[in-house]
């Protein structure tokens, strides 16, 4: 744990480390306790390690979480329930649960917001925010054309909870 990271948060707070560097993530219980609970144990367990942003669009989103790398995997867990709700918006650095067309389909697949998209609000749980790194987070490769599909993509060189992490 860093020593910007108080114990109390430490359960809360998730270091996400990129080619570039780390990115901080603040999970939000309040909003989404069984996405952050996910999250937090697929992030300990080292799930997402090598995982592949598999789907940027430009000025929309940056989509991970699936170990297959097509879109359509998840981890071996059952799907969520979703947590929609309507005390917060999707705007940058926001963090929200993918899912199929079934509202409750989130497994492990997650987005972070480039800008801000109305249109999602109350549409998708959304479980954290970036705090520190988003000029990181907007360094990941695009995906070409409207399905924002990455080939060579870059991937998540770990992710942890901060009390596992060093400063």
């Amino acid at each position: 744990m860093s020593e910007t990271t108080p114990a109390a948060d430490a359960d809360t707070i998730i270091h996400l480390e990129l080619k570039t560097g780390r990115v901080v993530i603040k999970l939000r219980p309040d909003l989404a306790p069984q996405h952050v609970e996910r999250f937090r144990t697929l992030a300990a367990e080292g799930f997402y390690d090598n995982i592949a942003f598999h789907r940027v669009i430009d000025g929309f989103m940056a989509q991970s979480g699936d170990p297959t790398g097509t879109g359509s995997g998840g981890s071996k867990l059952p799907d969520l329930k979703s947590e929609f709700t309507n005390k917060a918006k999707f705007v940058r650095g926001t963090l929200g649960a993918a899912r199929t067309g079934n509202p409750h389909s989130a497994n492990s697949q997650f987005f972070i917001m480039f800008a801000p998209a109305p249109s999602l609000d109350g549409q998708y749980s959304i479980f954290g925010e970036v705090t520190e790194g988003m000029e990181l987070v907007d360094q990941i490769k695009r995906g070409a054309g409207g399905s924002g599909v990455v080939s060579d993509p870059d991937r998540i060189v770990s992710m942890r909870p901060a009390s596992q992490t060093a400063t």
